[in-house]
């Protein structure tokens, strides 16, 4: 048994909106991770299951590996699609917004979202969830949107149609939200999902090797490079940082999802508390956080990157150049210290 903390007339109001509804647009995040792509292709499965017609809508295109998911082929994606993708949020009659807490995290699809007439239903675990969505089911507090959103099926008694195909989608979102259980899990009611999960028919031994042991010879000789070359350790500031500009990441051939667990490998080193990561992007720098044990990367995040997350995974951006970035990063280190660390 797992608690009921998804409030009840939010679950009344859902039940009325699903019953009335028959086209249904599913849209998440930009830059779709596991955890957007697996609750993505799980709740269309499971309307598609009921007789609906669910689309999923993803604002650019997400990693090579996430596009291995059951279903991912039928994945929308608006960057190369973008009439297709206005068009289902204009003739739907329902959408739901996953894993993204404010209509901006859609990137160019935000226009289309807010003038759609249909309602909205955010569900999501970020926090400050903006007020745009008819029904907004927000926990922060939830490891994964996969993980809350299997709550929300239950709750509108949908489990009987969690079958192994969405039972694996849905484990992918929370694998890849915790690290494959190794951060962010702590909630003992995770597992008793995972084990439902499990129980349901999802390949967690296909999914394990998929997320986090399998990579390109490109992809793997990127980290090693990144690694060697570009990371620097302050170990006086218990921090970490690598940057890697557009032409080092051309001359790996990368492609989306190439380093996506970069930023965690710092935090193996002994004395490292967080870590940052700079990816130089098209029109910005993309950077993403990590940490241990109670050091909120998410309030660094917000206050100096322009974004957010959870508190030990965050992300945001820096319109500038990347050393401008990395400049930054390098002088609220101290400040981050005195903050966080030296209090305890």
């Amino acid at each position: 048994m797992i608690s009921r903390v998804i409030n009840e007339e939010s679950v009344r109001r859902l039940h009325r909106l699903l019953a009335d509804a028959e086209r249904i647009a599913i849209i998440c995040h930009v830059g779709p991770d596991g955890d957007a792509v697996g609750s993505s292709l799980a709740l269309a499965h499971v309307l598609g299951t009921l007789g609906k017609e669910a689309r999923c809508i993803i604002p650019d295109p997400t990693s090579q590996l996430l596009m291995q998911l059951p279903e991912a082929k039928e994945l929308v994606d608006a960057a190369r699609h973008p009439d297709f993708a206005r068009t289902l949020l204009r003739d739907a009659d329902l959408i739901f917004c996953l894993d993204f807490n404010e209509p901006k995290r859609v990137d160019r699809m935000a226009d289309a979202l807010l003038a759609a007439r249909a309602p909205k239903v955010m569900i999501d675990h970020h926090e400050n969830p903006a007020s745009f969505a008819t029904i907004t089911i927000s926990h922060p507090e939830m490891a994964a949107t996969c993980y809350l959103l299997f709550r929300v099926l239950c709750r509108l008694e949908l489990l009987p149609y969690v079958d192994a195909t969405a039972a694996t989608q849905l484990l992918a979102g929370i694998l890849t939200d915790t690290g494959g259980l190794a951060y962010n899990s702590s909630d003992p009611e995770l597992y008793v999902v995972v084990a439902e999960l499990l129980r349901h028919g999802a390949a967690k031994q296909r999914l394990y090797k998929l997320l986090f042991n399998t990579v390109s010879e490109s992809s793997l000789r990127l980290n090693a490079y990144a690694i060697d070359r570009k990371m620097e350790v302050n170990h006086e500031m218990h921090a970490a940082l690598i940057t890697l500009s557009r032409a080092e990441l051309n001359s790996y051939h990368y492609s989306k999802g190439d380093t996506e667990s970069l930023v965690n490998r710092p935090l193996a080193i002994p004395g490292v508390v967080y870590s940052c990561f700079m990816r130089e992007e098209e029109r910005y720098i993309k950077v993403s956080m990590r940490s241990q044990g109670d050091f909120p990367v998410n309030e660094i995040c917000a206050r100096h990157f322009s974004g957010g997350g959870h508190i030990n995974a965050a992300g945001g951006e820096f319109h500038g150049t990347l050393a401008e970035a990395a400049e930054k990063f390098r002088s609220i280190m101290a400040e981050n210290k005195k903050k966080y660390i030296d209090k305890k």
